[in-house]
């Protein structure tokens, strides 16, 4: 356009700001790139789908963990589940106050320490309601006494009881009490950046409530993780309508049963001579067990006779995989 073209003069005094430095050739508003820190252990790496098995066991473990607690302070309780979260171990711990019910235990096969941590003013309503009481919450935070732990280690034993109950929806699992603990300054169960798996659910009473927290380690968890995603649980539905589908085509499969009489050795010369009526000895006798085959696989273990006329085999035992017996 006319109106943008530089005279000769507007030409000669940019080159001659150019040459005097009057004129910064850099872009002056271009902005420096930011740099933001990106720690990798404050992700939040549990994702929805990573452990989608676990919403099973949560809401199982609401269920039994309800009946039973019901049962043990003969009144009607509810245990509903909260919500998860996954934290650092350092923010996980020092969100409880002193003193708190912590008991660590071990989930045999899988490797580490969770923990399971029940408020203070839960505890003692629990307690009361153990001693006939009812339940009324208390104001006054204090050391908890010898008898008081003897009880707590008895609810937590309840809850963990019930935990592992519901589990067995995933894997079996063995949960062994390892010891108890009163203030979270003595509770070393994870390096201050690991990241815990935190699951909380609510015990309410008539008149009290409060909340208990099991803190898994992630790394503990790490090594079956497979097992509780949600393409894994589809897949192992789906698997098993497979194998129904099939046992149910199987049954009706015709299959072929031979009962071998006995075996004996002889040459190649011996079977050229044979001749009729001649008589081949066997290695076995009237009262011997013979072998019946399914499809030529080794099977049962059974005695020859006649029934009715027909010649027939009664089953004596059955044959393990590795050829011995049941």
């Amino acid at each position: 356009m006319p109106d943008q073209i530089l005279t000769k003069e507007e030409i000669d005094a940019l080159l001659s700001a150019m040459d005097s430095g009057e004129v910064d050739l850099e872009d002056e508003a271009k902005s420096e790139s930011e740099v933001v820190d990106y720690n990798l252990t404050s992700q939040n790496v549990m994702l929805r789908d990573q452990f989608y098995a676990l919403e099973e066991v949560y809401d199982k473990f609401a269920t039994r963990f309800e009946a039973s607690l019901s049962a043990l302070l003969q009144r009607s309780m509810e245990v509903e589940f909260i919500f998860t979260e996954m934290v650092k171990y350092q923010e996980c711990i020092s969100a409880f106050s002193s003193p708190t019910s912590f008991t660590l235990f071990t989930m045999e096969p899988l490797i580490g320490s969770a923990m399971l941590a029940i408020e203070p003013r839960l505890v003692y309503s629990l307690i009361d309601c153990m001693f006939g009481g009812d339940g009324r919450p208390t104001e006054r935070m204090r050391e908890f006494t010898l008898i008081e732990q003897r009880m707590i280690r008895k609810f937590a034993l309840e809850v963990l009881t019930n935990f592992q109950q519901a589990w067995e929806t995933i894997d079996p699992i063995n949960i062994v009490i390892k010891r108890a603990e009163n203030k979270p300054d003595f509770v070393h169960l994870a390096s201050p950046n690991e990241l815990m798996v935190v699951i909380v659910f609510a015990v309410k009473g008539s008149g009290f409530s409060g909340n208990l927290h099991l803190c898994i380690p992630y790394l503990m968890l790490e090594p079956i993780k497979e097992k509780l995603s949600s393409k894994y649980l589809h897949g192992k539905n789906q698997e098993h309508t497979w194998i129904e589908q099939i046992e149910m085509l199987l049954q009706d499969t015709p299959v072929t049963i031979i009962a071998e009489l006995g075996i004996t050795t002889r040459s190649i010369n011996d079977l050229l001579d044979l001749q009729v009526d001649d008589v081949l000895q066997l290695n076995t006798g009237p009262e011997d067990l013979i072998t019946l085959t399914v499809d030529h696989v080794p099977k049962y273990l059974g005695f020859p006779g006649i029934i009715k006329g027909n010649r027939a085999v009664e089953i004596a035992t059955l044959l393990q995989k590795n050829g011995g017996e049941n």
